[in-house]
């Protein structure tokens, strides 16, 4: 994946401030342990649910149930908003990214990922890997997604910032 293209938005930065750069939203993204995920219902109506995610590849990647309104939503409509970030107001870093999920059926990658989660979580979240997705012994079958950035806004706190990043 190529570097994106910054730019810090004035309006919403303090004086003086530079555009953060792409490598401190990224971490945020690498290291965050909660993020939040806004679907869109058949009606219209907005969904918003926590999830674990992992960052892997330029790209953030889910997993959810085959009947849990996340894919219900995702069947209708695949554009999302993936969030996440530090709840403080004075500090911190709040990353939100703007994509397509995309089912990630390709078994290598699915491996990968399968590890990438249990390395992340020091074994605390482990799968198998199946022909659809994921297995394990506490949720049963997931569905894994991945979701490539059209767009990521990054807002600094403390100092304000406000930081878009384009994808090519």
């Amino acid at each position: 994946m190529s570097e994106p293209v910054s730019r810090l938005d004035e309006r919403f930065s303090d004086p003086g401030t530079q555009a953060t750069p792409w490598e401190n939203a990224r971490e945020v993204l690498e290291n965050a342990q909660l993020s939040w995920i806004a679907t869109v219902r058949g009606d219209g109506r907005p969904h918003v649910t926590p999830l674990v995610a992992v960052w892997l590849d330029g790209a953030f990647h889910f997993c959810t149930g085959p009947s849990e309104q996340k894919t219900r939503n995702l069947a209708g409509n695949p554009q999302v908003v993936l969030t996440t970030g530090d709840g403080r107001w004075d500090g911190g870093l709040d990353v939100m990214v703007e994509g397509e999920a995309e089912r990630v059926t390709d078994r290598p990658a699915l491996e990968r990922l399968a590890a990438a989660w249990t390395s992340k979580w020091n074994g605390e979240w482990q799968f198998g890997v199946t022909d659809d997705g994921f297995s394990n012994d506490v949720g049963g079958d997931a569905y894994v997604y991945a979701v490539r950035p059209a767009k990521v806004l990054a807002f600094g706190k403390g100092t304000f910032t406000h930081t878009s990043y384009k994808f090519a």
